[in-house]
């Protein structure tokens, strides 16, 4: 893919995998409202045009709406599943703090994140097999080197009971 574009860096996964606010599942919606001039809106310009796609990225739950040139001051409103809104003040703050303060208050905990990675690690463990919603095989004929399903591919017969049997009453 061509490197084309103004900063065509923060279009790719390294970039976007950097992110590390991770919301609440709690949050539906984020609105930005932010001026496209004047030093009050200067952390909310550069959280927008950095910050936003790693957290589009890493949030993709979440409905993201910008809102330029409609406010006197810069302002962040999240919508939450139980119909509450917070409202987070961004004037006069560069877009690292205003990262930092949102991930404290609506992002996940570290201590949720590592339960919720070694959930994950647990169930995509690959010598785990049932469901697809919950493991990466259904069935143990799935892994290399195993015998194939008989529901796809007839079993030998040597490998039937019905033809042991019937060999050892014959013998």
């Amino acid at each position: 893919m061509p490197m084309k574009g103004r900063f065509p860096v923060r279009r790719t996964l390294q970039y976007l995998s950097q992110g590390d606010v991770i919301f609440k599942s709690s949050v539906k919606v984020l609105t930005v409202n932010y001026n496209t001039a004047g030093e009050r809106s200067e952390g909310a310009r550069k959280f927008v045009f950095f910050n936003i796609p790693q957290i589009q990225y890493k949030n993709p739950w979440v409905q993201i709406m910008l809102f330029k040139n409609m406010t006197p001051s810069p302002f962040l409103r999240f919508y939450l599943d139980s119909g509450e809104q917070v409202l987070v003040d961004v004037e006069d703050k560069t877009n690292k703090e205003i990262t930092e303060h949102i991930k404290k208050i609506l992002g996940k905990s570290k201590e949720t994140l590592e339960r919720e990675e070694r959930e994950r690690r647990k169930l995509s463990h690959p010598g785990t097999f049932g469901p697809k919603k919950y493991h990466l095989r259904e069935c143990m004929c799935e892994i290399e080197g195993q015998v194939p399903c008989p529901a796809l591919v007839p079993l030998p017969k040597e490998m039937r009971g019905k033809y042991r049997t019937a060999a050892k009453t014959e013998a």
